[in-house]
């Protein structure tokens, strides 16, 4: 059986996290949990991006055109 994929990204999941977190504390820089929370979104959006630009150099040429006709 294959595995599941979640219904929502981890990214979203952990946005929502991070801003149940602010709202419940008092001090705006949080303690240690919000802090591994942050990184753990920063970790997760930095994987996104790579995927975005290895596919992007795989397609070569391919992918150049393709990009900057959608943009």
């Amino acid at each position: 059986m294959a595995k599941k994929r979640a219904a929502e990204p981890d990214e979203v999941k952990l946005k929502k996290k991070i801003g149940a977190k602010l709202t419940d504390q008092g001090n705006p820089e949080g303690g240690t949990a919000l802090r591994s929370l942050k990184k753990r979104l920063k970790r997760e959006q930095r994987k996104r991006r790579a995927l975005v630009q290895r596919k992007k150099r795989a397609a070569g040429s391919k992918g150049a055109a393709a990009t900057s006709a959608s943009a």
